[in-house]
C-alpha cells in the first residue's frame, strides 16, 4: 500500500512539474522581434493615428523589395484603450479591419471585433497606443492596457507574438483639439507628457520596443520645412506627405530592420507621381529623424 501511494506521489509531480513546463506565456512576459522569419506579421490595433503611422509601411516595403511582411490595422476613430477593452468585453464588431498581404492595402471588413483581428494571423507584432488626446495622462492606461496585452496572450495564435507600443505626436501649435486644454495647449506641455508615460509604460510594462513617431516628428519640427501646421493636416492628424512619411519610416526601422535586416535609410519611396510628392531632400530628413529616433531607443 506505502509502495503504491509513492508511486502515485511521484506521477503527480510529474504531471505538475510538467504541466507547469508547458503552460502558456504570461502578460509580464515579452519576446523580441523574430530574427529572419519566412513571414513578418505586424498588427497595429489602434485608431485613426495607428492609420497615419502605418499608412505608406506597405510603400516602403516595397520599395525595399520586401514581400514577405503581412500588416494589418483594426481601426475605430478616437478608440481608447479602455474603449478597446469595452469592445472585447461586449464582443462589438465596429471595427474597420486593413490588410497589406502584397505591399498593399484592402479593406477587408468594417464590421470585425477585436478578437477577429487578433485572432486573423499569428501575429509576430502588436502594436498598441493610447487616444491622442490621453496619450501624455498616464492614469488612464490602467488597467485597460494590461488588458490588452492579456488578450493578446490569451487569444493570438502566436503566444509569443512581441507586444510593442506607438509614442503618438504632440498637436500642432495652433491645434483646436478638444484635449488641447489638458496640457495648457502647448505643443512642448505634450510632447514632455508624452514622452514622460512612454518611459513609465517602460518602468511598469514588459513592453520596451516604441514606435518613436512622436519623437521623429518633434525633431522634424525643427527644420525649416515645418510650416504652422507643424506637419498635420488638421492640427493633430498627420498630412500626407512629411507626417505621414516619417511615422511609416519610425515603424519600419523599429519592426522590420531588425527583424529583416534591411534598413529604411536608403529607402527611395517619396510618393512619386502623386500630388503628395515630396523632394528627395525632404525624404531624406524623413528617414534620417526615422532613424536617429528609432535606433536611439
Amino acid at each position: 500500500m506505502m509502495k503504491r501511494l509513492s508511486i502515485l506521489l511521484v506521477l503527480t509531480s510529474f504531471v505538475l512539474l510538467s504541466s507547469c513546463s508547458r503552460k502558456a506565456p504570461d502578460v509580464l512576459t515579452n519576446y523580441p522581434i523574430p530574427t529572419q522569419p519566412d513571414t513578418l506579421r505586424i498588427l497595429g490595433w489602434g485608431n485613426s493615428f495607428t492609420d497615419d503611422g502605418m499608412m505608406y509601411l506597405p510603400d516602403l516595403l516595397e520599395s525595399a523589395g520586401i514581400h514577405n511582411v503581412i500588416l494589418g490595422r483594426l481601426y475605430i476613430g478616437g478608440c481608447s484603450l479602455e474603449r478597446h477593452c469595452r469592445e472585447m468585453a461586449d464582443s462589438l464588431c465596429q471595427y474597420i479591419y486593413y490588410k497589406s498581404v502584397n505591399n498593399r492595402w484592402d479593406t477587408l471588413s468594417t464590421h470585425f471585433s477585436a478578437l477577429q483581428g487578433l485572432r486573423d494571423e499569428p501575429w509576430d507584432v502588436v502594436v498598441m497606443q493610447q487616444v491622442s488626446g490621453l496619450s501624455g495622462q498616464y492614469e488612464t492606461f490602467h488597467p485597460w492596457l494590461e488588458e490588452m496585452m492579456q488578450a493578446v496572450r490569451k487569444v493570438c495564435p502566436n503566444p509569443r507574438a512581441t507586444l510593442a507600443w506607438q509614442q503618438t505626436w504632440a498637436y500642432a501649435r495652433g491645434s483646436n483639439h478638444p484635449d488641447f486644454p489638458r496640457y495648457g495647449c502647448s505643443q512642448d506641455s505634450m510632447y514632455q507628457a508624452i514622452t514622460s508615460c512612454v518611459a513609465r509604460l517602460r518602468e511598469d510594462t514588459p513592453i520596451s520596443i516604441i514606435v518613436p513617431s512622436g519623437i521623429a516628428l518633434q525633431e522634424l519640427r525643427n527644420t525649416a520645412f515645418c510650416d504652422s501646421m507643424d506637419f498635420t493636416r488638421d492640427g493633430y492628424h498627420l498630412d500626407y506627405q512629411m507626417g505621414r512619411l516619417t511615422a511609416a519610416c519610425c515603424w519600419f526601422e523599429t519592426l522590420v530592420a531588425p527583424s529583416l535586416g534591411v534598413t529604411v535609410r536608403d529607402n527611395t519611396f517619396r510618393m512619386q507621381g502623386t500630388p503628395r510628392e515630396v523632394s528627395e531632400l525632404q525624404a531624406l530628413l524623413c528617414r534620417e529623424y526615422s532613424t536617429l529616433a528609432s535606433r536611439a531607443n
